[in-house]
């Protein structure tokens, strides 16, 4: 999905108390959390705007790391023996409840892996925590894996992108 929205960095000038998911808890984030999260360089955020420059939808990413004992022993085989490996977290995906079932949410996605995969920052996985049963589907439709130990947490190993549906 392209048009009708555009992905920017975040930026104040765009209005965010009208944004409206199914979460509240994201709902706050975007509206009063992200930009002190932005200033304190602990967190970065994109937008999704329509062609109005309403935010249609956001995301945030983070570093993380993930212990190597935590992958599944296929994966980890076949990595260096250190403690952990360098990852991304996707701390956030929202898309506002008016424009869900667009597709938005993939895009959104699809966006933040292949903004990953540009950085010149090594990164073995995209890190993500589901809210509930449907995320986690959502996230296994693209070929997230579940951690073992945590059943809302999935990864991406980002060597995959080229197989996403």
């Amino acid at each position: 999905m392209k048009a009708p929205f555009r992905i920017i960095p975040f930026d104040t000038k765009f209005d965010r108390t009208d944004f409206r998911s199914t979460s509240e808890a994201l709902n706050h984030y975007l509206q009063a959390q992200a930009s002190q999260d932005i200033k304190r360089r602990v967190a970065s955020c994109f937008l999704a705007l329509t062609s109005t420059q309403k935010i249609a939808g956001y995301y945030t990413l983070a570093s993380t790391s993930i212990p190597l004992n935590a992958l599944p022993d296929e994966l980890r085989k076949k990595l260096p023996r250190y403690h952990s490996i360098p990852a991304v977290l996707m701390g956030r995906l929202a898309v506002d409840q008016n424009l869900s079932g667009q597709g938005l949410g993939s895009a959104l996605l699809i966006d933040a892996i292949q903004r990953i995969l540009r950085s010149e920052i090594a990164t073995y996985a995209l890190v993500v925590e589901a809210k509930d049963e449907n995320a986690i589907r959502f996230y296994q439709k693209f070929g997230f894996i579940v951690f073992s130990d945590t059943p809302n947490k999935l990864f991406y190993p980002l060597n995959r992108f080229k197989a996403l549906p």
